[in-house]
C-alpha cells in the first residue's frame, strides 16, 4: 500500500501556484498584483482548490523576479501592501494560503546584508558567506572556487570596498545567508517565517531547501564542461552535512508552534532514500517535498538549456520511481508537472499543435489526478497555456536565467547563428518565462484580460502575451462548459477527491513500463479500491490492455464520448484514441 502516515490536511488537498506578476493586473499598470488575486478567488474556489501558494510577493529590486528580497515583513510596492494581504488571508473562501519561504539567501538591497558588507568588523559580517580571494602564480586574483552560479558565470562576487568576495549561488544581487551562524537562523524564523505565521499564513513552500548547508570547506569543482572555468558545483553545496539539523531547529522553534505545511523544492536529490530523509512524518522536517526528476527530462548534462529529445519510457520510469518510494513508509509525496521555473506541460510532454492542444491538456489532468500525492497545478495549467511561439526573439525573454545564457553562449561561440537557434530552441521548451506569460482570462479584451484598465487605457503588461491568447482563455472555456480543458480539469479535481483512498493515497503500479507509446497504470487502496489508467501519448490510435483487475468499470474519460464509446467494449483491450486518457475503477 501507500505512506503509512495519518491524513493530514494537507494531504487530500489541491494546491494552485499563483505568480503575482503575471496572474491579475487590478490597476492597470501592467503588472499582476494582490489585488488581482482577491478578484480572482472565486474562480479558483469554483476549480475545486484547497491551497492557494503565493510565490514571492515580499519587497524586491525584482533582479529575480522576487526571489530577491529586501525585506520580508513588506510587500513589493506595485503589488499591494501587507493590509492586501491580510485582505487575502481574509478573503480565502475556506482555501489556505501558504507563501514562499526564500531563505537560502536575500537581496544584496537587504538591511542584513548592507550591514555585513560595510566592513570586516561589522556585527552581521558573519551573516553571509565571505571569503578572501585566491591569487594565480602571476598574480591574477582568482575567486575561492570554480563553482558556476545557475544563472551562469561564477558564484563568487568580488567587493572592492572589504578586499573580499561573497558568495551568491544565484545572481550577484542574491548573497547566501550564512545558516551557520546561529543569529542569522534566529533573525531568519522571525522576520521570513513568526511575521506571516501570526497572520494566519497556512504554511511555505520552501525555495531550495537542501542548499542551508554549504559545509566548511570550500573545493573546486571537478571539471565537465571545459567551454567554461565556472563549473557546476551542486555536489558541495546541496544536501550539506547540517541540512537536517537545520530542518528538525526550525521545526522545533517555529513550524511545531502552528498547524503549518512545508513543501520543499529539493534539487539534486535523485536518491529516493536521501528524499525520504527529509519527508519523514517521524522526524519532522517537511511535510514533502517537489522532486524534479519529471521537470528535468529533457535537459542537458552539462547545462539545463542544452535540450535533449528523450522517450516516454523515460518519463513513464521517473512517474513511477516518484509514486512508489514512500510505500511502507511515513513519507508523502506531491504530484505536479509545471511550476513558475518550467516549460508548459502540454508543449513540453505532449503536443501543443492545434488540434492536439486540447486533448494534450486533458490527457495530462487525467494522469496528474490519478497519481498518489498532493496535487498541484501551475496557474494557466487548467486551461491548457503553452509555450512561447518559437518565432520570439530573446528580446521578448525577461528571465534573467534565460537572458544570460543567451548572451554566455553569444560570447563563446562569437554569435555564431547555428549556435544560437539551437539555444533559442532549447530556451522554447525550457526557458522558465514559458511559465511566466500573463494569464489568459478573456480572449476578446486587450492583452488577454490579464489588465484592468480600471477607467484609464491600461499600460502594457510587463511581459509579451502569448500570440495565441483570442484561441486559449478562461472566458472562451468557461462559454465551453464541460468540453473545454478548464471543464474537464474541474470534473477531474471533483472525480479525485470523489475517489480519494484510491487516487490520492493508493499505491501505484505500472504496466509495459517499455512501452513508448502509452501509459497503463494501477492504483490500489487500502479498502480493496483499484483503479486503472490507460494513456495515449502520440497523435495516432494505440490499442492497449487494461491492468488485471477484476470488476473494473469506467469512471472518467478524456474524450467527451468515451462513456458512450466504452458502452460496446468488452474484455481488456481498448483502442485509445489521439491523446486520449481513461480511467477505471473497481470496488470503489
Amino acid at each position: 500500500m501507500g505512506s503509512t502516515t495519518e491524513r493530514p490536511w494537507w494531504k487530500d488537498a489541491v494546491c494552485y501556484q499563483i505568480y503575482p506578476a503575471s496572474f491579475k493586473d487590478s490597476n492597470g499598470d501592467g503588472l499582476g498584483d494582490i489585488p488581482g488575486i482577491l478578484s480572482k478567488i472565486d474562480y479558483l474556489k469554483d476549480l475545486g482548490i484547497d491551497v492557494i501558494w503565493v510565490s514571492p510577493m515580499f519587497d524586491s529590486p525584482q533582479v529575480d523576479m522576487g526571489y530577491d528580497i529586501s525585506d520580508y515583513e513588506k510587500v513589493y510596492p506595485p503589488y499591494g501592501s501587507v493590509e492586501d494581504m491580510e485582505d487575502l488571508i481574509d478573503a480565502s473562501r475556506g482555501m489556505k494560503l501558504i507563501l514562499d519561504l526564500v531563505i537560502n539567501h536575500t537581496s544584496d538591497q537587504h538591511a542584513w546584508f548592507k550591514e555585513s558588507r560595510s566592513s570586516k568588523d561589522n556585527p552581521k559580517r558573519d551573516w553571509y558567506i565571505w571569503k578572501p580571494p585566491r591569487y594565480a602564480k602571476d598574480g591574477t586574483r582568482l575567486p575561492p572556487t570554480n563553482w558556476r552560479s545557475y544563472f551562469s558565470g561564477p558564484t563568487w562576487e568580488y567587493d572592492e570596498h572589504t578586499g573580499e568576495y561573497y558568495l551568491h549561488l544565484f545572481a550577484k544581487e542574491q548573497p547566501d545567508l550564512n545558516w551557520e551562524n546561529e543569529e542569522t537562523r534566529k533573525a531568519i524564523y522571525d522576520s521570513a517565517m513568526r511575521f506571516w505565521l501570526d497572520k494566519g499564513v497556512d504554511g511555505f513552500r520552501v525555495d531550495t531547501v537542501n542548499m542551508y548547508s554549504k559545509g566548511v570547506e570550500f573545493k573546486d569543482a571537478p571539471v565537465v564542461d571545459p567551454r567554461f572555468y565556472e563549473q557546476p558545483a551542486w555536489l558541495y553545496y546541496a544536501n550539506g552535512p547540517r541540512m537536517h539539523e537545520f530542518l528538525r531547529e526550525m521545526n522545533e522553534q517555529v513550524l511545531n508552534h502552528y498547524d503549518a505545511v512545508t513543501v520543499g523544492e529539493l534539487p539534486h536529490t535523485p536518491d529516493p532514500e536521501k528524499v525520504l530523509q527529509y519527508v519523514g512524518a517521524s522526524d519532522k522536517q517537511l511535510s514533502m517535498v517537489f522532486q524534479f526528476d519529471i521537470v528535468d527530462l529533457g535537459q542537458g548534462k552539462e547545462h539545463k538549456y542544452h535540450f535533449e529529445e528523450w522517450k516516454l519510457s523515460q518519463f513513464k520510469g521517473i512517474v513511477a520511481k516518484w509514486q512508489q518510494f514512500i510505500e511502507g513508509t511515513d513519507g508523502w509525496t506531491t504530484v505536479f508537472c509545471e511550476n513558475h521555473d518550467q516549460g508548459r506541460s502540454v508543449s513540453r510532454y505532449c503536443s501543443d499543435a492545434p488540434d492536439a492542444r486540447a486533448p494534450s491538456a486533458k490527457l495530462l489532468a487525467l494522469m496528474l489526478c490519478a497519481l498518489t500525492g498532493t496535487l498541484f497545478i501551475y496557474q494557466g495549467q487548467e486551461i491548457g497555456m503553452i509555450n512561447v511561439p518559437p518565432d520570439w526573439p530573446i528580446s521578448s525573454y525577461r528571465d534573467i536565467e534565460s537572458v544570460n545564457f543567451y548572451r554566455a553562449m553569444a560570447a563563446q561561440s562569437h554569435d555564431d547563428p547555428a549556435e544560437l537557434a539551437y539555444v533559442m530552441r532549447s530556451l522554447q521548451v525550457l526557458g522558465r518565462d514559458n511559465a511566466r506569460l500573463p494569464m489568459q482570462w478573456d480572449g476578446a479584451a486587450p492583452h488577454a484580460g490579464f489588465t484592468d484598465p480600471a477607467g484609464a487605457a491600461a499600460a502594457e503588461p510587463w511581459m509579451r502575451v502569448h500570440d495565441l491568447y483570442g484561441e486559449i482563455n478562461v472566458a472562451r472555456q468557461v462559454a465551453e462548459g464541460e468540453g473545454s480543458v478548464l471543464g474537464f480539469w474541474k470534473r477531474m479535481i471533483a472525480f479525485r477527491k470523489a475517489h480519494r483512498d484510491v487516487l490520492v493515497h493508493g499505491a501505484f503500479e505500472g504496466f509495459g513500463m517499455g512501452e513508448e507509446t502509452t501509459f497503463v497504470f494501477g492504483k490500489r487502496g487500502e479498502g480493496g479500491e483499484r483503479a486503472a489508467v490507460v494513456l495515449n501519448f502520440t497523435g495516432e490510435e494505440q490499442e492497449v490492455e487494461l491492468p488485471p483487475y477484476e470488476g473494473l468499470v469506467f469512471g472518467v474519460g478524456s474524450y467527451e464520448d468515451a462513456a458512450e464509446v466504452e458502452k460496446g467494449a468488452a474484455g481488456r483491450t481498448r483502442r485509445l484514441r489521439p491523446w486520449e486518457g481513461r480511467l477505471y475503477l473497481a470496488g470503489c
